[in-house]
Formats: C-alpha cells, sequence, structure tokens
C-alpha cells in the first residue's frame, strides 16, 4: 500500500501524537509499505528529520504558536499539496491530529479524490480554556468538525473521544487505541535501589509522568502534599516547571527521562496519578499499567477504557480534588491492594501490544478505500467549508 501522513507534529517534537506516528511508521516499513510523512518544518537550530522508518518526510514552513513556543504550525496552499499528493500517488491519506495543515490537506484529497482517514487525537478547542482564550473555543470545535466529516473514516483512541465526534455529526467513526510496549514498561524494571533513593524515609512513591504544561493541571498535586509518609515524584520537563516547583515544594522533579532511565523510573512507582482532564487517550496510564502501578486518574477522556474503577485503580470525578486526596490515601496505606491492583492492570495490557494496534489501523485503511469507492458510485461527496485560501 501507499500511504501519505499528514503530522501537525513531527520528529523533534516529542509528545503523545508524534510517538504513536513513529510507532505506526516502523510497523509500515515491516508491512513493505511506501511512505510519504508531510510535517511542519522544526524550529530554528533544530534538526529537520527528513527520513524515517524508511518512510521520506518533507517539511513545510511553520512558525510557533504564541504562548507554546514548541508547536509549530504550518498553513502551505492546498494546490501545494495537491501537486505533491499526485507525485506520490497515495491509495490512503492519513491525518495525525489533523488542524492546520491537515485542513489543507483534506482539500487536497478531496481535490484529488483520495481516500483519507482523519485521526482525532487532541481536544485542541478545550486547551482554549486552559490558555485563557475561551472565546475562540466554538470555531476550533468547528474547524474540528469540518475536517472529520470531510474526512473518509475517522479515528479515536478512545470511547469517550469517539463519543465527542459522534455528538458532533461525525457518522464514520471507530475506535483505534494506542499500543503500549510491555517489555519496555514491565514490573522487571522495579528498582528497591531507586525505589529508596527517592523516598529515603520508606515513603510511598506517588508519582506523576509527562509534560509540564498547563492542561495536564499537574498544580492539582498540591492536595496530596500533606500526606503522611508519601513523597511525590514528578518526571518531565515543560513550561510550567518552574511554576509547578513553587507550587509543590516538597516534590521532587526529576526532570525528563527516556529509555530504560524512564522504564525504572515508572515501575519503581508505588502509585501513579494522571491528573489531565483532556487527553483523549493517556498513554502513560497505560505505561503505569504495563509497570504493574495501580492508576489514579480522572474519569474524562482516555482514562474511563484503561482503568477499571476498583480493579486496576481509581477514577474520580473531574475537579473532585478530594476524592483525588482519598484514593491515593487509600492505596498509600495498603501495600496488599496496590500489589494485587497491579498485576491485574498488568494483565489487561495484554493485548494492547503496538503491532496489535497498528494492524487495526491497515484494516482501516481498507476500509476507507472501500467507502471513498462507494461514495463515488453514490455520487456522494462531503461538503467543506473553504476558509484558507487554496
Amino acid at each position: 500500500m501507499r500511504i501519505a501522513v499528514v503530522a501537525e507534529s513531527f520528529l523533534p517534537q516529542a509528545n503523545g501524537v508524534t510517538v504513536t506516528l513513529l510507532r505506526l511508521l516502523e510497523y509500515l516499513r515491516e508491512r513493505g509499505d511506501d511512505v510519504l510523512v508531510l510535517a511542519p518544518a522544526p524550529g530554528r537550530g533544530q534538526d529537520a528529520v527528513t527520513h524515517y522508518a524508511g518512510a521520506d518526510v518533507r517539511r513545510y514552513r511553520a512558525v510557533s504558536l504564541p504562548g507554546y513556543s514548541e508547536m509549530r504550525v504550518s498553513n502551505p496552499r492546498v494546490r501545494t499539496l495537491e501537486e505533491h499528493l499526485r507525485c506520490f500517488a497515495p491509495d490512503v491519506l492519513h491525518l495525525a491530529a489533523p488542524f492546520m495543515l491537515g485542513w489543507q490537506a483534506i482539500g487536497a484529497a478531496q481535490a484529488l479524490g483520495l481516500p483519507s482517514v482523519a485521526v482525532y487525537q487532541t481536544e485542541v478547542p478545550t486547551y482554549a480554556k486552559r490558555y485563557k482564550v475561551r472565546q475562540i473555543e466554538p470555531l476550533l470545535w468547528r474547524r474540528i468538525e469540518d475536517i472529520h466529516k470531510s474526512a473518509t473514516l475517522s479515528l479515536a483512541p478512545s470511547s469517550y473521544a469517539c463519543g465527542q465526534l459522534v455528538d458532533r455529526g461525525v457518522h464514520r467513526v471507530a475506535v483505534w487505541p494506542h499500543g503500549v510496549d510491555r517489555d519496555r514498561f514491565s514490573p522487571t524494571h522495579r528498582s528497591e535501589a531507586l525505589h529508596a533513593e527517592l523516598g529515603p524515609g520508606g515513603e510511598v512513591l506517588v508519582g506523576y509522568v509527562g509534560r509540564l504544561a498547563r492542561e495536564k493541571q499537574v498544580e492539582d498535586l498540591a492536595v496530596l502534599g500533606d500526606l503522611p509518609g508519601v513523597r511525590l515524584v514528578i518526571v518531565g520537563d515543560g513550561p510550567q516547571r518552574a511554576r509547578l516547583a513553587r507550587r509543590l515544594p516538597d516534590a521532587l522533579f526529576a526532570g525528563h527521562l527516556g529509555g530504560t532511565d524512564l522504564s525504572r523510573a515508572m515501575a519503581s512507582l508505588d502509585v501513579f496519578v494522571h491528573t489531565g482532564e483532556m487527553d483523549t487517550f493517556a498513554q502513560t496510564v497505560q505505561e503505569a499499567h504495563a509497570s504493574a502501578v495501580p492508576v489514579v486518574a480522572p474519569a474524562r477522556g482516555g482514562p474511563i477504557d484503561l482503568v477499571d474503577h476498583g480493579s486496576t485503580g481509581y477514577l474520580y470525578p473531574p475537579g473532585d480534588l478530594r476524592a483525588l486526596r482519598a484514593h491515593v490515601r487509600a492505596l498509600a496505606a495498603d501495600p496488599l491492594t496496590r500489589g494485587a491492583m497491579g498485576m491485574r492492570a498488568r494483565e489487561a495490557t495484554a493485548g494492547r501490544t503496538w503491532d496489535a494496534v497498528n494492524a487495526q489501523v491497515v484494516r482501516h485503511y481498507e476500509n476507507a478505500i472501500e467507502f471513498a469507492a462507494a461514495d463515488r458510485a453514490a455520487g456522494y461527496r462531503p461538503a467543506r467549508r473553504w476558509l484558507i485560501t487554496r
């Protein structure tokens, strides 16, 4: 199969969208597929990756978002994308978290009659609230709706995210979850030496792993600061690190970790807390589960599918920090329950390897090609509101 992938973010950016895309490209290489990646250019001083896993990567001029310099957005002309896609002649167009570049690409796909699969991975409109630009939230939702109604098929990583699209009138939607590397994230990486280093007084280690950005709501962990016998461990980096260090003065900030360091840190936690309410999947929850660590998370977004309340962790009502505190306190006081929940959590990830979930997306490509052929035969063509010049 020939697949053109349009990515709103790509290397050297490291985020959930990029990680998911890298695993997919590696899988498609093993299948022998031909892949072209279209992505925004990186910022000044960053290396522009031009090849990955056998795929050529074509870059488009981009600018940084105000207040979020790590996010680069690109807005090439639709006709430019048409030319590049026509030369590559893909069987299907994969749109990874489409918004700006993806919006232009869906127009090019329609002009060329290409089947398209749009993957909803980022709840961009709700970010507007966290970044104090609430007034543009309806416009952002309109963009999401237009993209996914124009695509041949839409995928979402959780039942919650799938429901968001369906509620907004997107009819062809399927769930495509993320995979997890159960060798990299495993209880075998637990280090009692590291545990003792992080909690020298024998404290229960309650940790968060992820970006330190406003939408992650890491400041909610302040409600755990005075729990006796508990040590907060924050793994990750981002624009909110200095502010969070002031807000959580007793927490240990380990910074960004990768490779075996991240595997050891995750497995050496006793309880994992996910605070973000806007994650469509919450990959670190799944990685904690694979590491046999019970999770406490809000009952919104991806965690609803991942956390079996009372079995592999606890879900609390969004914004109810008293409930968050109560669940962590109960787990901190009960090592037997922590251990049992952790083992059930590990077992729950058994069928979620990257190969297994990426095999699903290939079937979705095939379905999109069939849907597009049926639409052409029926004379159906989705309407598209042209907000940006061709």
